[in-house]
């Protein structure tokens, strides 16, 4: 594999980092709410009219048409310039759009990626159940075919932005008597459908993202099913390919400047008077966080050169999970210990390490993501 960047890629990384230069918002994203979702759009809508917007995706839905390494680019110079996180668009940009490209029709296709791109719309996901969760294929919400339409009842949970969100990404089962991963359709779903009740779910930082959501007879047009009815298990198994793979390549080059971030501010913070990196506990966890950092990037790239020659990610994207949730994890736990006492106060280091615990679940457990690597890139078997 070459780790290095070409000739006409270096001049790319220089025309992203002026533009980023100059565009990047000062101000912070809002935490929660209608104002951070009109912080997120208006970035979008920014980078859209900019030229910036997807650039991976197809021209002829408003991308850019370039390679996954220019988006690593992308997203690299992204985190170097301090630029907000996606936030509300998460779902859209990450693995939905992703989903459709690979997926739905034309006219699917063609009236929805136009309005991704612009910011025009949030999407949220639809996937996790009270029941079913690391369990996806026990998902119970049915949607009974009446005519041209779908009858959706049932419930979602951990569904974030559910209530900012025009569209979600929606698995029903569309026939109960098939085997467990077979009777599943991913749906387009209309979040302003008579039916549909939000209820938030709120997190310990006393934050809004997380909803439970209640369908009750919600109608869905049959035309909205991406893919064909029944099939939904393998769109929605290309879905997780995307949320596991490139919806984290960004999230590694920002893990990665926040430790950097870390360890100067070990260098600069006193504990008993004395530099905390000079101690030699946090200095050597440091230290080695930050070398798995740098393998975390190799092994970024190494899934980037592979997806370069693959129609979508394919399960190597749960080692980068994986690494991604532990080192997060390790990172959060050294930022309280460089402000001590102060960790009993809310403040953004007690935050981010509450909003972790949810790394090592959201997306698909860490056991659910040792068991893929070992069974689809091991080889290993199944347990009896």
């Amino acid at each position: 594999m070459n780790l290095d960047f070409s000739l006409a890629e270096r001049e790319f990384r220089d025309e992203v980092r002026s533009w980023l230069h100059e565009n990047v918002p000062k101000e912070p994203s809002p935490p929660e709410g209608p104002e951070m979702r009109a912080f997120d759009t208006a970035w979008q809508r920014k980078q859209y009219d900019g030229g910036w917007a997807g650039i991976a995706w197809p021209k002829e839905y408003g991308g850019c048409g370039l390679s996954t390494v220019e988006q690593l680019i992308w997203f690299e110079e992204l985190a170097k310039a301090d630029a907000p996180e996606v936030g509300t668009m998460f779902v859209g940009l990450n693995h939905c759009g992703p989903t459709l490209i690979a997926n739905a029709s034309e006219h699917q296709k063609a009236f929805h990626l136009p309005k991704i791109l612009k910011g025009d719309v949030v999407w949220c996901q639809g996937f996790s159940e009270p029941g079913a969760g690391s369990d996806l294929a026990g998902l119970s919400t049915r949607a009974e075919i009446d005519g041209d339409e779908l009858v959706v009842n049932g419930s979602k949970i951990w569904t974030s932005y559910a209530h900012l969100a025009e569209y979600q990404e929606l698995l029903v089962r569309t026939d109960p008597n098939s085997a467990k991963h077979a009777g599943i359709s991913w749906v387009i779903c209309d979040m302003r459908s008579p039916g549909i009740t939000i209820r938030p779910v709120p997190l310990s930082n006393g934050q809004h993202h997380f909803n439970q959501v209640f369908y009750d007879d919600v109608r869905i047009p049959i035309e909205n099913v991406v893919g064909e009815i029944n099939q939904g298990w393998t769109v929605a198994m290309s879905t997780l390919s995307f949320e596991r793979g490139t919806a984290f390549t960004l999230t590694q080059v920002m893990l990665a400047k926040w430790i950097d971030d870390l360890i100067d501010r070990a260098k600069n913070r006193s504990i008993n008077g004395k530099l905390a990196f000079a101690d030699s506990e946090i200095g050597r966890r440091l230290t080695k966080l930050r070398a798995e950092a740098a393998a975390l990037r190799a092994m970024t790239y190494m899934v980037v050169s592979r997806n370069m020659r693959r129609a979508q990610p394919g399960p190597d994207g749960s080692m980068l999970k994986i690494l991604i949730s532990r080192l997060r994890m390790e990172a959060n736990a050294i930022a309280l210990d460089l402000i001590g006492a102060d960790a009993i106060a809310m403040n953004a280091d007690t935050g981010g390490f509450l909003r972790g615990l949810a790394y090592r679940v959201g997306g698909g457990t860490d056991e659910i993501q040792h068991n893929i690597v070992a069974q689809r890139v091991l080889g290993l078997p199944r347990q009896s």
